[in-house]
């Protein structure tokens, strides 16, 4: 049961779960985002960084609870950590702020996984990856039979 392939599939599982709640919740509730991001001093264009961090982050955690492209969803969360971090939780003298940032630098640790080895043997990346190993047999078979 505890076999690096149920590992790393629970663990792309949990990653993927906190960007895919994420972007649920600023889907429920877009002007509340958009505020709280303007509170935090990104006063322009905030629609747009809406836009993107939702779009990031369904799309990266759908990348990596599917295990699709996940190495691609891996940096995208990563590099999208980066300013996120940089931005809402740089107020040191609120330990909840601290709290939160090293719970982001541990995720981008997570994200730097995924990015360098994979989503593992459960993934539809390894399901194509079996499917093309498979067929590629079978049109050199049928290029040498013509």
């Amino acid at each position: 049961m505890w076999d690096s392939a149920n590992l790393t599939l629970i663990g792309r599982v949990l990653l993927g779960l906190i960007f895919l709640v994420s972007a649920v919740n600023k889907l429920a509730d877009p002007q509340g985002t958009q505020q709280y991001m303007t509170m935090m001093g990104m006063t322009w264009m905030t629609t747009w960084f809406y836009i993107g961090a939702v779009a990031v982050e369904l799309g990266g955690s759908l990348s990596l609870l599917l295990g699709y492209r996940a190495k691609a969803g891996g940096w995208l969360l990563f590099l999208f950590m980066i300013p996120t971090t940089l931005i809402f939780h740089t107020h040191f003298a609120d330990s909840n702020q601290l709290i939160h940032l090293l719970k982001n630098l541990s995720i981008m640790g997570g994200l730097l996984y995924v990015a360098q080895y994979g989503a593992g043997r459960y993934s539809m990346d390894a399901g194509l990856e079996r499917a093309a190993a498979v067929e590629t047999p079978r049109r050199l078979k049928k290029v040498v039979h013509q």
